[in-house]
């Protein structure tokens, strides 16, 4: 018999929260989540592994719109397989689109780097800055 799993054990193995789980079964992006006789969620070794899937497309910036249409696409089997490639596709592209914008930041920090750790090296006493910045988080554009 397969293993099942309660939505916290689920929550717990993958790290999406158990409203995230609600959330995207709700909108379709996990469809088919089996019911225990009393109605509680049971998620399978399949569904796990559709559940690691999904987070690596979020994690890599697919909109959910994008991740509802490939679950649909999935639902409705191989003859959509060419459609899903598409999709899969067109998300790679912005990955890479995303990689090259992250490669040239990280370029100019590296370079920031540098300049710091050879003025430290020639034993010039830098003061830091009496007032620090809150630091922001830098939000790739997702391309599409």
């Amino acid at each position: 018999m397969a293993m099942t799993r309660t939505i916290q054990d689920a929550s717990t193995e993958t790290g999406v929260s158990r409203d995230t789980l609600r959330y995207y079964e709700k909108i379709g992006i996990l469809p088919g989540i089996a019911r225990s006789d009393s109605g509680h969620r049971r998620f399978s070794d399949d569904d796990m592994g559709w559940i690691k899937l999904v987070q690596c497309l979020r994690a890599t910036g697919m909109p959910i719109e994008d991740l509802h249409a490939y679950a649909e696409l999935m639902q409705q089997g191989d003859s959509t397989a060419g459609e899903r490639l598409r999709i899969l596709h067109d998300h790679r592209r912005r990955i890479k689109e995303d990689m090259a914008e992250l490669a040239t930041a990280l370029e100019l920090v590296e370079r920031k780097i540098t300049g710091y750790d050879e003025v430290l090296a020639r034993g010039l006493n830098v003061e830091p800055p009496d007032h620090r910045p809150t630091p922001r988080r830098v939000h790739i554009r997702a391309a599409g």
